[in-house]
């Protein structure tokens, strides 16, 4: 499977910002469909701006390096993720479910952009802290978890003693963590199955507990 989308502006843009945003798509789109076909590491800034009829400074000014078109991507599936939780918690669906719907879909993306996520997973343990602060702002995934965990931490289902920020924040790890070791070294392994264990044992941690009866 393979998920493609255009770069989305809501405000009302000049010429010359309709222009500029046009510029992006393409460069945007060419890098896609090149990292796809020719694999990420294959593919240069200069075959990216050839692809896309712009010069290689060109790229570098919508783009300081390759992986920055990789975290857009991330990004906005991540946005597109949000919207269907939003959607589901709004229809009071039980949060616990929608958790592990998520781990389902963050499975299914891995699997199916398996060569596009090793470098994306990279740039969240970058060295550059500023490449490393990029790549964390723009995958905020901790921050889409504590969302869902919210109604259930109000109804004490989860303990109070944790703040939703860091159980957010621990559950995503896990994923990342999950998904570039699978990546890596055990693509043979089903993901899915992976994930599932490993949140379930998270949760293990983060459920509240029955006092106990004296």
């Amino acid at each position: 499977m393979c998920y493609e989308f255009e770069l989305e502006y809501t405000k009302p843009m000049s010429v010359r910002e309709y222009q500029k945003k046009r510029r992006r798509d393409r460069i945007f789109q060419a890098a896609m469909k090149l990292f796809r076909e020719r694999g990420f590491r294959e593919t240069t800034a200069a075959d990216i701006a050839k692809a896309a009829h712009v010069s290689r400074g060109t790229f570098f000014n919508y783009f300081p390096y390759k992986e920055a078109v990789l975290l857009e991507y991330g990004s906005f599936l991540l946005d597109l993720l949000r919207e269907e939780v939003r959607r589901w918690l709004a229809e009071g669906q039980d949060p616990l479910a929608v958790l592990r719907y998520v781990f389902r879909e963050l499975a299914t993306f891995t699997k199916s952009e398996k060569d596009l996520l090793l470098p994306l997973l990279y740039e969240l343990l970058n060295p550059d802290p500023i490449r490393a602060r990029a790549a964390f702002q723009a995958l905020p995934l901790g921050d889409l978890i504590a969302e869902i965990l919210k109604p259930l931490q109000e109804k004490r289902v989860v303990r109070q003693d944790l703040s939703l920020e860091r159980m957010g924040r621990t559950l995503a790890d896990l994923y990342f963590l999950a998904a570039l070791r699978w990546a890596a070294y055990t693509p043979k392994r089903d993901l899915e199955e992976e994930l599932d264990k490993f949140l379930t044992l998270a949760l293990e941690g983060m459920l509240a507990r029955e006092p106990v009866q004296a």
